[in-house]
């Protein structure tokens, strides 16, 4: 498939359409050292900016109680919501993997809940996969959620929704226990693991004793891929600021440098101007 794009001459320009990428391929990258990249995205606008720019996967995280809902973590995202934005993604990717969170209570009470909650994502929010916290102690989920066929990628390490058990968002040093979590995950069944604010050097080790992908935020650069909060990379939001993020671009900053002229216009009478404005 392609698409078309005016080129400098004025003639349309075929683009070839990029391969979308499947859990298989995601899986392989691994064994072809190639660097897996994923960013988050809420909403058709972002979501086709970030398929168009070439990243190999999506997730609508519940991340998007902090960046778009103002919440100080994510603990009161609710499923419908993550179906919501996860519909608004789905629209607008074409190429990208869309991976979509199951949020806090969605999927701890029992492994059926877990596989009802991973159904509703696929069915109705138009995912590829979902992604869950934990490790030893969710793989009862992960394994039911996979008897169904719904590809899983796991998440240990800093695991958000156990922000208050673990004191905050902390750094996870516990070598024994990552390892433990990251071989567990795997045999359940997931096909990915993020890990999560882990010591570069155990991020290594947890990379080397599985098969799967690492996909690592805040875990040095030995992971098989990189995970970042797009609104965090792209300085639209600063209520917080992570360590381990580094800012692409202050998109935030821009916007509002370009809203600050926008009034300025309007109160002095500059803008619309003629061009902007339609003759009877």
């Amino acid at each position: 498939m392609a698409t078309t794009s005016p080129s400098s001459n004025g003639v349309a320009a075929t683009t070839p359409q990029r391969r979308a990428m499947t859990v298989p391929d995601f899986i392989s990258a691994k064994a072809r050292s190639i660097r897996l990249t994923m960013l988050t995205a809420y909403d058709y606008t972002m979501a086709r900016l970030l398929d168009n720019a070439g990243v190999d996967a999506i997730l609508v995280g519940d991340s998007l109680g902090m960046v778009m809902q103002g919440e100080p973590h994510s603990l009161k995202v609710t499923l419908e919501e993550v179906i919501y934005h996860t519909k608004l993604v789905a629209r607008g990717v074409r190429s990208s993997l869309i991976v979509a969170d199951l949020p806090f209570m969605s999927y701890q009470l029992s492994p059926q809940q877990a596989l009802e909650s991973s159904g509703r994502l696929i069915k109705e929010g138009g995912a590829h996969a979902v992604k869950l916290e934990g490790g030893v102690r969710s793989v009862p989920a992960v394994e039911a959620i996979v008897t169904a066929d719904i590809p899983v990628m796991g998440h240990i390490g800093l695991t958000p929704q156990s922000l208050h058990r673990l004191g905050g968002f902390r750094v996870q040093r516990d070598a024994a226990k990552l390892l433990d979590d990251a071989v567990a995950i795997e045999r359940a069944g997931a096909f990915a693991l993020v890990v999560e604010c882990v010591p570069a050097d155990l991020a290594e080790q947890i990379r080397t004793s599985v098969k799967i992908p690492t996909i690592g935020i805040g875990a040095g650069a030995g992971c098989d891929g990189q995970v970042l909060v797009t609104h965090d990379m792209l300085g639209l939001f600063t209520d917080l600021r992570p360590r381990f993020v580094k800012q692409f671009a202050n998109v935030g900053s821009s916007i509002t440098t370009a809203v600050e002229e926008y009034c300025r216009e309007v109160r002095a009478g500059q803008f619309p101007g003629a061009e902007h404005s339609f003759r009877s």
